[in-house]
């Protein structure tokens, strides 16, 4: 096979976005909607494992991003009635779920990233992007903090990497609170079904939620489902779920894999042991995608009393201190 391996500007239906090829992998960020990587394809089998945006009705990626391609939220989940209480302060954050009465997802996944580069050499095609957070900043208005975070893609012989780097800039501490909406696509293989497919996720216990979906403090007994999901595998659509777990590392690594029971093709989404829950969400059964969503910290966990913040995963960077973690994504073939 020739290696076309490159990195290069070119639209994704009519919006700007930086392609990165490598061997028979190719992907797509779409800069100015969140650095939002919303395709990673294997071109000489024809996988596509993103939930991608429909090329003829760009508007509908527009309008809700977060349920295609890897969509990064901070702060991440639900904060009641807004509030986000932080180093002896109450900071209010705009009820955007008025279902619930809460605050959803913050304000990183529709922001414009910047491009700090894009390139290839003999091991990668990469590209790398930066938020800077500070006044003026959609973010700093409501929690003023000051801070770079950046995203790193890179395509290599195995598959796809994301780093996340986070630089508290400002001189207290800030809240490290991330996590992605990541939207996997259920039938990756041509000619596949979604009844092909099991998936296994690293899910330890099953938090209780209230009708606002927020976390009780309980935990919940998991399902005969629930716990093949953590063991040898389930459909991702055994029921309708939007459910919220904590992560448990099985064999030092914390993951979802979707196997193709027919053809034995896996796809791994292999997280990092910083994201210390789960979120699971499947669009109510409607089939082609679900949401495994790796999140740093429970929902709600500033508001939450009684559980150590370490356990929360509510934690927090020092003035000058850099957090990163490493995520990856890659094929198994059978």
């Amino acid at each position: 096979m020739t290696q076309q391996n490159t990195a290069y500007e070119e639209q994704f239906g009519g919006i700007p976005a930086v392609w990165l090829r490598f061997n028979q992998f190719e992907a797509a960020v779409i800069p100015s909607v969140g650095a939002n990587l919303v395709a990673f394809r294997d071109t000489e089998r024809g996988h596509r494992y993103l939930r991608e945006p429909d090329l003829n009705n760009m508007d509908a990626f527009k309008a809700a991003p977060a349920v295609y391609g890897i969509p990064i939220l901070s702060p991440p989940n639900r904060y009641e009635d807004g509030r986000f209480p932080w180093n002896g302060e109450v900071y209010q954050l705009p009820v955007n779920e008025p279902a619930t009465g809460n605050h959803l997802h913050g304000f990183l996944h529709e922001a414009e990233w910047k491009v700090e580069g894009y390139g290839t050499n003999e091991l990668e095609s990469y590209i790398l992007l930066s938020q800077e957070v500070k006044e003026g900043h959609l973010f700093h208005k409501y929690l003023p903090f000051t801070f770079t975070v950046t995203l790193r893609y890179s395509l290599g012989s195995t598959g796809l990497q994301q780093q996340l780097n986070v630089r508290n800039n400002g001189k207290e501490r800030m809240p490290n609170l991330f996590a992605f909406h990541t939207a996997i696509n259920v039938a990756f293989v041509p000619d596949s079904q979604v009844s092909d497919y099991t998936t296994k996720i690293t899910i330890g216990q099953r938090r209780e939620l209230n009708e606002r979906s927020l976390p009780t403090g309980q935990f919940q007994p998991l399902s005969p489902n629930e716990e093949k999901l953590k063991a040898e595998g389930v459909s991702p659509f055994f029921e309708a779920m939007d459910n919220h777990y904590t992560a448990e590392p099985q064999n030092g690594r914390n993951y979802m894999e979707l196997t193709n029971q027919r053809t034995g093709d896996k796809f791994v989404y292999d997280v990092g042991a910083s994201y210390k829950h789960w979120m699971i969400w499947n669009n109510n059964t409607e089939g082609g995608f679900f949401c495994p969503e790796p999140q740093m910290n429970l929902v709600n966990a500033p508001n939450v009393q009684g559980i150590p913040a370490e356990e929360m995963g509510l934690i927090a960077l020092e003035p000058g201190e850099i957090f990163e973690q490493t995520s990856r994504l890659y094929p198994i073939y059978s």
